[in-house]
């Protein structure tokens, strides 16, 4: 049970933690994992009070780091600040092609459909529409044949090794056209909203089986990464942030800052 769960960090009102691709945040579904129960078990086994509450959501085959509250008020804290957008979420994203501005911000409003559990791009004006907006950063562009030489750790250089380490198997299963290796800032919470808004963009994320038609055979966890997660304490009110920089995506050890 322990080996599906890294905790990065743990007091009396919090815990973050790098969820896995593949494991959904909540389930109703009887007898799946989920990050809760996982969570829920590993309090109880350390004989720690094992309340759980969700502050945000990253979809199931989905990675990266993720924060849980452990009471109801820092709950409310927490759901608060991921709400008015002062919760800062960073990702790591492989798409398609090559951007022709190598930054940018997209904005599109999106309508979801509960029925497909999917989303799409639709007019402002469409009922039930939700604006959605997020900036992006190209660090890298992977193209056929490239070779990854390591290099020194510094700035965008550790954004973009981390990038190599976490995105290897996509690397391995889809290296015949060129790809891009970007950082994404989320300033809101939309449903699908970066699979959703990179495949309208042209870009669709690699190993994204619901957004991009050219995904080979077999399983792939979509290319899409929380690397960093920045928030106020909601006792304290110290400014916390962490950092996830995956060594080796079977390791199961993550350093952070």
């Amino acid at each position: 049970m322990k080996k599906n769960i890294e905790i990065i960090y743990q007091d009396r009102d919090l815990v973050v933690c790098h969820k896995p691709a593949g494991i959904p945040v909540q389930t109703a579904k009887p007898g799946q994992q989920d990050m809760v129960s996982l969570l829920r078990n590993y309090f109880t086994e350390k004989g720690e009070e094992n309340q759980v509450f969700v502050v945000h959501r990253l979809d199931q085959p989905v990675e990266g780091i993720m924060v849980f509250a452990r009471t109801k008020q820092a709950a409310a804290d927490l759901s608060r600040q991921s709400r008015e957008k002062s919760m800062n979420k960073c990702y790591l994203a492989l798409t398609e092609g090559i951007f022709q501005q190598t930054s940018g911000v997209l904005e599109d409003y999106l309508l979801r459909d509960g029925k497909t559990n999917t989303s799409c791009v639709v007019s402002r004006t469409t009922q039930g529409a939700k604006k959605a907006r997020l900036s992006y950063e190209t660090i890298e562009v992977w193209q056929p044949g490239q070779e990854h030489v390591e290099e020194p750790e510094e700035g965008w250089n550790s954004f973009k090794q981390a990038g190599r380490r976490i995105f290897s198997s996509h690397w391995e299963s889809s290296r015949n056209a060129p790809m891009s290796l970007l950082l994404i800032i989320l300033e809101t919470g939309r449903h699908h909203q970066i699979r959703v808004q990179m495949a309208h963009a042209g870009h669709p994320l690699i190993g994204d089986k619901k957004y991009n038609p050219h995904c080979p055979n077999g399983y792939l966890p979509v290319a899409l990464c929380s690397v960093k997660l920045a928030f106020s304490h909601p006792r304290s009110r110290k400014d916390m942030e962490f950092v996830s920089m995956r060594r080796d995506p079977r390791s199961g050890r993550s350093p952070c800052a």
